[in-house]
């Protein structure tokens, strides 16, 4: 009768430990699907944004390479004082400006993705 008892217990042990193992599973599974798509969908949105600020950039750089060439009256100078100042953009970004992007983007991503309060 003891030894009945003993061995149920320990079937109903064996149950709960793989219905536990169960379950705690599928909670790391729906909880990495739940980081992953706020993963995929702020890199989404921050794709469209970003094409979105480059062709609004590309419409002012037109308008102001126009306006400039205008008004010294060389017809390519505007064009040409843009693209320099882009290139100094460009030159001082590749230089100082790879930690202060890589925090930006780190701490806007892990923002998005870790926030526990949802």
């Amino acid at each position: 009768m003891a030894f009945e008892k003993l061995s149920d217990s320990i079937h109903d042990l064996n149950n709960n430990i793989q219905t536990y193992i169960q379950s705690n599973s599928e909670f790391y599974k729906l909880r990495a699907f739940r980081q992953g798509m706020k993963g995929a969908t702020a890199l989404v949105r921050f794709l469209i944004m970003g094409f979105l600020l480059s062709v609004a950039g590309i419409m002012l750089s037109f308008a102001l390479a126009i306006v400039i060439s205008q008004a010294i009256g060389i017809p390519s100078s505007g064009y040409f004082i843009v693209g320099g100042f882009y290139i100094i953009v460009f030159i001082l970004i590749f230089i100082f400006g790879k930690e202060p992007i890589e925090k930006l983007v780190l701490k806007k991503f892990s923002k998005s993705v870790f926030n526990e309060k949802e």
